[in-house]
């Protein structure tokens, strides 16, 4: 475990400023952008080596959905 955290460690600066948690609306479409370009890119591919960023990317997105945006309800 400790060879990956190094590895993490070396890459993480260079990523922090495009994965991140949103805490702003902001934050919330810098997220949305990326997610548009990476369902470009990696389409339908499961295979494609970005394709587990792309469901990290959407989970925060939706995190961030389910806390700050409400429910449309049936008037």
């Amino acid at each position: 475990m400790v060879t990956e955290v190094q590895t993490v460690e070396t890459a993480w600066p260079a990523l922090s400023s495009l994965v991140f948690v949103p805490h702003t609306e902001s934050e919330y479409q810098r997220l949305v952008r990326l997610l548009d370009a990476l369902i470009d890119l990696v389409g339908e591919d499961e295979d494609h080596p970005l394709a587990s960023l792309m469901e990290v990317v959407g989970v925060l997105i939706e995190k961030y959905e389910d806390e700050r945006v409400p429910e449309i309800t049936a008037i």
